[in-house]
């Protein structure tokens, strides 16, 4: 419970999936965390990282509106005066075949996905500057940083936008001590991934596509953010971390 005591963590799109999981992790292991959706459902999980006994704040956002972010990290900075960790999560991945895609689709997935981990990042980084330190920790995707998928060309484009604005950032702001790192995960079990209706014939085809022999899950991705928001990670940063169970080396 103390590998993060004392830190505070903001985490975009935790109302739920990978995003709630990471917020729990991380008030498990002692940091107070900011929790950032344009849902509701942030408030239900504050009330569980409360209970775990470290203190949170749960803050509606739009990461797509430059505004709406920089009065978020202000409320953060006003509550915790500082900001150790952020983990850029919120993304959405809406289905489309390219030749139906209209603008208005691909704006929305770049404007989240891309847009606001741009945002975010640039309202932090001034306080990380200011601390001497902090780590960035950006969810990106198989999809783009590694492979293709139909239907997902939006999407595949903003989250490999996202590995490069990782590495950019890395080097920039290594000299004042801050690690930008970027997660890849693969197939992970989440609501999100259950509304798209996956079929049982589907999920079985990509269970035998995973070499370890299993969807990953929200911890999987959770834990990994851990050990990156650690000082064990003090040494890594710029880098592109897959968690595929394997997928991307067959």
């Amino acid at each position: 419970m103390s590998e993060l005591k004392n830190k505070t963590a903001i985490v975009t799109g935790a109302g739920q999936g990978i995003g709630r999981e990471i917020a729990l992790s991380l008030a498990k292991n002692g940091a107070n965390v900011v929790l950032i959706d344009i849902s509701d459902k942030i408030f239900d999980v504050l009330k569980e990282i409360e209970n775990l006994g470290v203190q949170g704040l749960a803050v509606k956002c739009d990461v797509s509106k430059a505004e709406d972010v920089e009065k978020a990290v202000k409320e953060a900075i006003t509550k915790f005066g500082r900001i150790d960790i952020l983990v850029n999560n919120a993304g959405i991945y809406p289905f489309k075949p390219i030749l139906q895609m209209t603008e208005e689709d691909w704006d929305r997935v770049l404007d989240i996905n891309l847009k606001g981990t741009f945002f975010m990042t640039k309202a932090v980084l001034p306080k990380m500057i200011e601390q001497r330190g902090g780590k960035t920790i950006n969810i990106a995707s198989i999809a783009g940083s590694m492979v293709g998928y139909p239907n997902l060309a939006h999407y595949s484009a903003s989250k490999a936008g996202v590995v490069g604005f990782t590495k950019a950032v890395a080097l920039e702001v290594a000299q004042y001590g801050i690690n930008v790192n970027a997660i890849s995960p693969g197939p992970i079990q989440t609501p999100g991934t259950e509304a798209i209706g996956l079929t049982k014939e589907l999920y079985e085809q990509t269970v035998r596509s995973i070499p370890l022999g299993r969807i990953g899950l929200p911890e999987d991705v959770a834990n990994l953010v851990v050990f990156l928001a650690s000082d064990k990670s003090s040494f890594i940063t710029g880098q592109n971390i897959v968690i595929d169970g394997g997928s991307t080396i067959l």
